[in-house]
């Protein structure tokens, strides 16, 4: 509202809403003479459908406080808001239709009686769990000490993954420590082929002893209405050198969405890598058919006929390895029925979309950028790379699974005015 004698009729709805949520000093909404009126957020899916998607945007000036909501101004449904540290507001957009914009008022929340968070990050004496309504998605690695059984020899211990990662049935689609490969852990990331210095560590095969990863430190964690996550870092180091020497540290932030309630069930995070170099002395990368992030399989898929593969191309396990694509679908049966998980690779990816690495008789799938040729990792240019996993039961829907590249690849535009 824009004119004069709505002034006074703002501001008392305003008053009023401050004395109700007196009790509540965190949420403040203050205004200047030129907003007169609460913010309004503008929504705008563009040309896509989006049935279910994350939205953020920065907090205008003269709103503050954690406990926030949006209220749409076409009805009554009020959603809360998340407020991140950085002063973003978070929240899940449902039933957006293609092409038409939606408002919404923010507003002081008038209701903070909730108990618990739908998403939680909880530590334990191994790891994080990230939770969604009480039921464990997946399960971050940070303690590499307790091997599964005493035939794995010490120098294939480690910690920095993901396993076990969870359907919304709670079947599991990873592995870890597999008998034929000990050193694939769930979803996890190392490099294979590289040069430094004159030596040629390799991180992903550590029993060669010439490289590992090592986790180092959990950085931060957060629970939320809308998402719960955390950040750990990684060190990437050169066991050839004189003495261990460390190449490049690697922070994983790792997001869980409260998502997936719809008609058909599924868990969603989000997984970004951001690798620094130490020194000087770039990282060189050779071309190589793997390397990167990697994804295993429970042990039941193992098999040429027990893996189901497909790719935003339409390639199968036959003719999809060494192919480019915008995402894979990689499943098999769990207990009977079939499970398994997409991985989105994000546009703005290093040589995206990238190749991957089909194997051709068990669960293994990897992003492998080293498959396009040489390159370098250097200290004025890290590394960052962007995935979004889906977790599901039942076969695969390409054309779900295609709606929801768009909408990770090209997210809503969220603005807010006066």
């Amino acid at each position: 509202m824009s004119t004069t004698s709505s002034q006074p009729l703002a501001r008392a709805r305003l008053m009023r809403m401050m004395c109700l949520t007196s009790a509540l000093p965190l949420a403040i909404l203050t205004l200047t003479a030129a907003q007169r009126s609460l913010p309004t957020l503008v929504v705008d899916p563009g040309p896509i459908a989006r049935p279910e998607t994350v939205v953020n945007f920065p907090l205008p000036r003269g709103v503050n406080g954690e406990s926030l909501q949006l209220r749409a101004l076409d009805g009554d449904a009020v959603t809360p808001l998340q407020i991140t540290k950085d002063r973003r507001a978070w929240f899940i957009a449902r039933g957006l239709q293609a092409g038409n914009v939606t408002r919404y008022r923010i507003e002081p929340a008038l209701d903070r009686t909730e108990t618990s968070l739908p998403v939680e990050a909880r530590m334990d004496y191994d790891g994080i769990d990230l939770r969604l309504w009480e039921q464990s998605v997946l399960h971050y690695r940070t303690d590499k000490h307790k091997l599964p059984n005493n035939d794995i020899k010490p120098i294939f211990k480690r910690a920095g993954y993901i396993h076990p990662l969870r359907t919304p049935t709670g079947r599991i689609v990873t592995d870890d420590y597999p008998p034929n490969h000990v050193h694939h852990h769930g979803i996890w990331s190392a490099w294979t082929k590289t040069e430094f210095q004159g030596r040629k560590p390799d991180f992903w095969n550590m029993g060669s002893g010439t490289g590992t990863v090592e986790f180092e430190a959990v950085l931060d964690t957060w629970s939320g209405r809308t998402h719960a996550g955390f950040r750990a870092r990684h060190r990437y180091v050169d066991l050839s050198a004189p003495s261990p020497t460390t190449v490049l540290t690697e922070v994983w932030e790792v997001t869980l969405y409260a998502a997936g309630q719809s008609k058909t069930p599924l868990r969603m995070f989000d997984l970004t890598s951001t690798q620094e170099l130490v020194t000087s002395s770039p990282l060189v990368l050779p071309e190589y058919h793997y390397g990167g992030l990697g994804f295993r399989g429970p042990r039941a898929w193992d098999g040429a006929a027990n893996t189901i593969f497909l790719t935003s191309e339409g390639k199968n396990r036959s003719n999809g390895h060494a192919t480019r694509a915008r995402w894979c679908y990689i499943g098999g049966t769990v207990n009977t029925a079939q499970a398994g998980i997409v991985i989105l690779g994000h546009p703005q990816n290093f040589r995206a979309p990238q190749p991957m690495r089909i194997h051709p008789t068990e669960p293994f799938f990897n992003w492998a950028p080293s498959q396009l040729g040489r390159w370098e990792i250097t200290a004025a240019q890290p590394y960052i790379s962007r995935y979004r996993v889906i977790v599901l039961d039942g076969p695969p829907d390409v054309h779900a699974i295609e709606r929801l590249w768009q909408d990770y690849a090209d997210p809503v535009k969220a603005n807010v005015t006066s």
